[in-house]
């Protein structure tokens, strides 16, 4: 067998039985029924379920199926309908854990690997590359997601909330979304982001973040701008699009803009902007830092907290 096939095979082997199929129901004309499914991983021993929050949001019972076709109830421990993430904990043996890597160490262009349950057809695996990372993505909903892997695995209803692998068996994201019409086109939550969600939601059950109202990329800084301005970063964040009514909205900031800091710390990912975001005391005025063109600018910026959607 080829080395290619050989590195997807060993990569799937250690982490298909921590991978899950979810059956959600709700009671339709007073009967109990089937209304949809997707994909989980469990990334705990004792039974916590990384899902999306469109996959179980508002079922009135949740049926979890291992790979050895154990199926038992699985409980909501949480949701957050704006990064589309939820966690499930079930009460059984026999699985294995998911391991959880560290999605900055990505690259574009990277090996990746989907597993899944897309059209109830379980454990299917497609296999793509990293096309792009630090991307904010618009849901459905309208709310901005930070912190999204761009790949070209193929991804399709039933695929959502499973993981997103490398070729060393790690969990690098969620997988969270396609674009309808689009080809070759699917997204994953930040395993980074994902983490940071989990703890707050099986800590408190919910999830608190403020917004700025921006949609960003990642991007490196020319060599040349970070040594005229002394820089001790190596990337930043490219603003695409600033949200009408928003907090940026009504700052300085600028399409075109690249962050550079935000409240007294370098930002060289989403992620690091997502962790401030995070912090209850950033409910207030905070400086922010950007290159425009040539220029170094510093003002400042109100960040709101995102109401959490019943």
């Amino acid at each position: 067998m080829d080395a290619y096939s050989q590195m997807i095979i060993d990569a799937v082997e250690k982490t298909k039985n921590a991978v899950v199929k979810i059956n959600v129901f709700k009671t339709i004309k007073g009967q109990l029924r089937p209304v949809g499914s997707g994909s989980g991983f469990i990334f705990s021993s004792d039974g916590m379920v990384f899902t999306n929050s469109h996959v179980v949001h508002g079922a009135e019972k949740i049926m979890v199926s291992l790979l050895n076709e154990n199926e038992i109830e699985g409980i909501v421990i949480g949701e957050d309908p704006d990064t589309d993430l939820a966690i499930l904990k079930i009460y059984t043996e026999g699985y294995s854990v998911a391991k959880l890597g560290d999605a900055s160490q990505l690259q574009i262009g990277q090996l990746v690997i989907a597993i899944g349950n897309p059209y109830g057809y379980q454990h299917t695996v497609t296999t793509g590359v990293v096309s792009a990372l630090g991307r904010t993505l618009q849901t459905q909903s309208g709310k901005l997601v930070d912190n999204v892997i761009q790949s070209d695995a193929a991804l399709n209803p039933g695929n959502s909330g499973g993981p997103m692998i490398t070729t060393d068996s790690v969990v690098i994201g969620v997988n969270t979304a396609m674009i309808q019409g689009a080809q070759g086109l699917s997204f994953s939550v930040d395993i980074n982001t994902a983490k940071e969600i989990a703890q707050q939601l099986i800590q408190h059950g919910k999830v608190f973040k403020a917004y700025l109202g921006i949609m960003l990329q990642e991007i490196n800084i020319n060599p040349k701008v970070k040594h005229h301005f002394n820089l001790s970063n190596k990337r930043g964040l490219f603003v695409t699009k600033i949200e009408p009514d928003s907090p940026a909205s009504r700052s300085q900031l600028q399409e075109g803009d690249i962050i550079i800091d935000f409240n007294g710390h370098p930002v060289n990912s989403t992620h690091e902007l997502f962790k401030e975001l995070s912090k209850k005391e950033i409910l207030t005025i905070v400086d922010i830092s950007v290159i425009r063109r040539a220029e170094l600018l510093h003002f400042t910026v109100a960040p709101l907290e995102v109401k959490q959607r019943a």
